[in-house]
């Protein structure tokens, strides 16, 4: 079943070692994968490479970058639901929001997630009956998939409105100054009145909806644009310059505050997953 470009599929099995599956097609998008029953064995590979050995809990969840080869082997009986999401489709998601800053998703091995099988759940009488599937419940659970998983794996932040923060089309006006300006320098003021605000109002304001500064924002957006380009073969130093950093020493300083590691190392991590 497709949802607003998001294709859901249920697959399962009842005997025990399969052959393993092909490999799953390339693909421009995430694969969210969350288990409906325990998986007692399957064996998985991320380019040719053995990644995983093991089982899974029901509720247990996998994200995948699908733009990367992955095969899997089953090896008991297993029952899922799969999320088939398209970059593009995520990128349209975090800009209506007015989060920009999204980079990616990051779900450790072995997570579980009641929240993700709730709604999977509330999605298998739909899967059975298409054509008697209310398309407003389908467009809900679509949100909440996308807001649970962007805010829970991808870092962002969606605080419950309340007086003093900025409308929404001043979030998505601050935060696309703030994207648009990520090499190039600009005064608070600037921002400020490109949402029709004070500087001190705006501040305020902008901390209240965002949970941080227009600077800690900044920040963290540069840092999340490393991560994308850093899947690249591309130097450190190009990736600096490109995200708005002095220099490369300036990146890893950075980098390595926010998110505990060096570039390298990141680079390096990730690629072995």
């Amino acid at each position: 079943m497709t949802v607003s470009d998001i294709v859901i599929t249920r697959t399962s099995y009842d005997d025990f070692d399969l052959n393993p599956s092909p490999a799953i097609p390339c693909a421009d998008a995430f694969g969210v994968i969350v288990q409906l029953m325990d998986f007692q064995s399957h064996r998985l590979w991320r380019g040719g490479e053995l990644v995983y050995e093991g089982g899974h809990a029901k509720g247990a969840l996998a994200i995948t970058d699908l733009r990367e080869g992955w095969q899997c082997h089953h090896r008991s009986p297993f029952d899922n639901l799969r999320f088939h999401i398209p970059f593009s489709h995520l990128r349209d998601f975090v800009s209506e929001v007015g989060r920009p800053d999204f980079a990616g998703f990051e779900c450790p091995p072995g997570t579980t997630d009641d929240v993700i099988l709730g709604l999977a759940q509330a999605l298998l009488p739909a899967l059975d009956a298409p054509l008697q599937t209310s398309r407003l419940f389908l467009d809900q659970i679509n949100l909440a998939l996308l807001t649970h998983l962007t805010q829970t794996y991808g870092g962002l932040h969606f605080p419950p409105r309340k007086k003093g923060v900025l409308a929404p089309w001043q979030e998505r006006q601050a935060t696309d100054f703030l994207a648009a300006h990520v090499t190039e320098a600009f005064t608070i003021a600037e921002l400020a009145a490109v949402c029709q605000l004070s500087r001190s109002y705006f501040i305020k304001s902008f901390r209240q909806t965002f949970g941080r500064t227009p600077y800690r924002w900044l920040t963290e957006y540069r840092v999340g644009k490393a991560k994308e380009m850093l899947q690249k073969d591309l130097p450190l130093a190009e990736i600096a310059i490109a995200c708005g950093f002095a220099d490369q020493s300036h990146m890893t300083r950075v980098f390595s505050q926010i998110a505990r590691q060096s570039p390298g190392a990141w680079r390096k991590h990730n690629r072995r997953l």
